[in-house]
């Protein structure tokens, strides 16, 4: 049932935007950085992520241009995935394969 409301929503407002093939793909980047930024299997950890990424965003709008607010999620992926792979709130490596 979601996904037929999510559809029709999708044809309804397709006429007043403009559709490009791309359109998804920043959000899609969003999310990710969020995830990663709370550890993929901890879903509050991915809602803290996502909640300091906009902050860290609209921070980054407000101190430099506006159009550097793009750069910041994937600055932050980078730095993430270099000082702490596992994320803020994943645990450690563990043992094992």
């Amino acid at each position: 049932m979601g996904a037929v409301d999510c559809a029709v929503a999708g044809i309804v407002i397709a006429p007043l935007t403009l559709v490009s093939y791309d359109m998804g793909l920043y959000l899609g980047l969003r999310g990710f950085v969020a995830a990663i930024m709370g550890g993929l299997v901890n879903p509050a950890g991915a809602v803290v992520g996502a909640l300091l990424l906009a902050v860290l965003e609209n921070l980054a709008a407000g101190l430099f241009r506006a159009a550097y607010k793009e750069t910041v999620a994937f600055v932050v992926l980078f730095l993430i995935l270099f000082f702490r792979p596992h994320g803020i709130f994943g645990g450690g490596p563990r043992g094992g394969l």
